[in-house]
């Protein structure tokens, strides 16, 4: 026999499935690309594809909302038998697999039994007129709790998020078509005015005159001052009105007047007064 052409094999369709017979259904699944017409029997289900549907819920308090949000209870009113046969079937599916996961939900289903025993017992004995109390209370006080603050979740996270929902607008303006000039304080004016005047005070010039002063001059007035009085005070021969030339030249004529021994300058003790008087010369 020869062997078959391989072009006319590359170019031949590959041959088609047989189609099923049922066309007037609607393939409720498609396996490897065939349509299924109906549920196999023999499906195969892995063991963790139920804990994935397990850990979507949040906790027992999740699973159990879940439950009787599913059959329209009335919360106020739940059928604990009901809720409870539905529960533990859920907790039966992954106690065999995953028994850390499950240990949480067995305290819920523990505590569903012990409401629904209590519910079996004759109720407590209370005082007159007051209704007794239900077992479900605490129960259903503790899902409305959980539905608020779920509520609450799912509309914060409904809210506009920065990062997740949009994200902060960003743009380069160049300085020199938007110039921004600094703002400027009234402090700040203060302050740059006292530093012109303080370095107007380091490069002031000072005029300083020349005044012609005599010593024999005062030498003469101080010899006048002195006539007819036996002690004068010594801050009396000074004149402060005339400024602090004159007072440094008085000063030097009333030293020359004792250098000269014209006068005589005493004191009776220390810290004492300071006298002047005229020097006399013995006959």
């Amino acid at each position: 026999m020869s062997a078959p052409d391989t072009d006319s094999l590359l170019a031949a369709p590959p041959e088609q499935a047989p189609q099923p017979e049922v066309v007037d259904h609607v393939a409720v699944a498609r396996l490897y690309g065939e349509p299924l017409f109906a549920m196999p029997q023999d499906l195969y289900i892995p063991p963790d594809a139920l804990e994935i549907f397990l850990e979507a819920f949040e906790g027992p308090l999740d699973l159990l909302l879940y439950l009787i949000r599913k059959q329209n209870f009335n919360i106020l009113d739940i059928p604990m038998a009901a809720v409870t046969r539905q529960y533990l079937s859920y907790v039966d599916e992954i106690r065999s697999r995953n028994l850390e996961l499950a240990a949480e939900y067995l305290l819920m289903a523990a505590m569903l039994i012990e409401i629904k025993s209590r519910m079996l017992l004759p109720p407590k004995k209370t005082a007159e007129g007051e209704e007794p109390e239900d077992p479900r209370a605490e129960l259903v006080r503790r899902l409305l709790e959980y539905e608020q603050m779920k509520l609450a979740a799912r509309q914060l996270a409904d809210v506009p998020q920065f990062g997740r929902d949009f994200l902060k607008a960003q743009i380069y303006v160049e300085q020199s078509l938007q110039p921004r000039f600094p703002d400027v304080e009234l402090a700040d004016i203060q302050q740059a005015w006292a530093d012109i005047l303080k370095r107007a005070k380091l490069v002031q010039h000072h005029k300083i005159s020349r005044e012609e002063l005599s010593v024999r001059e005062h030498m003469s007035i101080v010899l006048k001052k002195l006539q007819g009085r036996r002690f004068a005070p010594f801050e009396e021969l000074f004149d402060p009105a005339k400024g602090a030339p004159v007072l440094v030249v008085t000063l030097i004529a009333l030293l020359e007047l004792a250098k000269e021994t014209l006068v005589e300058i005493v004191q009776a003790e220390a810290f004492a007064p300071i006298y002047v008087r005229l020097a006399f010369t013995p006959n």
